[in-house]
């Protein structure tokens, strides 16, 4: 026969287990949070890097036209509007490639 102290204890441990339970998937449900935000911060990083190098082409870009016009402006424009359209022909190819 089991005793009422026998039963106090069985219930001790079901709360116990009901807490250990709920506290598990409470942990579950911010992992799966943390990882959802780790990798948007991820793709958020590059996408940056991304900007970066653009940013960093355009400022190459705007070197050597300056380099090559000798300081005319007319030049320059054109010869760094044909520039970008080439790197953007190359950027499409490349992404191309990589499919």
């Amino acid at each position: 026969m089991v005793s009422s102290q026998q039963l106090a204890q069985l219930d001790r441990l079901e709360r116990q287990v009901t807490t250990l339970v709920a506290a598990y998937q409470q942990v579950r449900e911010e992992l799966a949070d943390a990882l959802v935000t780790i990798e948007h911060l991820r793709a958020d990083g590059r996408e940056r890097e991304k900007q970066l190098r653009e940013y960093q082409n355009q400022e190459n870009i705007v070197k050597l036209v300056q380099t090559i016009a000798g300081g005319e402006p007319t030049q320059a424009n054109e010869l760094k509007q044909r520039l970008n359209e080439y790197i953007r022909e190359l950027d499409k190819c490349l992404a191309y490639l990589r499919e």
